[in-house]
């Protein structure tokens, strides 16, 4: 299970809607499955149907995160027209077994907040619990 408080989930919605209709992406930090940061990366692809996080951006949330005793332990990233469910491609590209990947859908309103775990080509939906902290 994910945890990760709603101020949080509120700044990566937020991110999704600013750069709607471009998909957006960051970083999630945090310890096992706590997420205690957030980072806002650029879109290298700068596309509406994938992402690609910037490596710059990338290495800065990593460093960042060290300092404040966490680790990288996911990534976020929007589907501005279908659903909160990783596509094919976001499958194939996923980078880290261990890692979270929370999807924003801004498909319909209010948007949509999921987070899967991708293991030797399996989606396994995972809960959020999201509180006020």
């Amino acid at each position: 299970m994910l945890k990760i408080s709603s101020g949080l989930i509120n700044g990566i919605i937020d991110h999704a809607e600013v750069h709607f209709p471009i998909e957006v992406c960051g970083l999630i930090s945090g310890v096992d499955d706590d997420v205690y940061e957030v980072y806002r990366t650029r879109n290298d692809a700068n596309s509406e149907v994938l992402y690609q996080l910037n490596p710059l951006d990338y290495l800065k949330a990593d460093r960042d995160a060290q300092t404040k005793g966490f680790e990288i332990i996911g990534v976020y990233h929007s589907h501005t027209s279908s659903e909160a469910f990783p596509s094919p491609t976001d499958l194939r590209l996923a980078p880290d077994p261990n890692w979270h990947y929370l999807i924003v859908s801004l498909k319909m309103q209010p948007p949509q907040v999921r987070s899967f775990r991708m293991v030797d080509g399996a989606i396994i939906e995972e809960d959020v619990l999201s509180s006020i902290m």
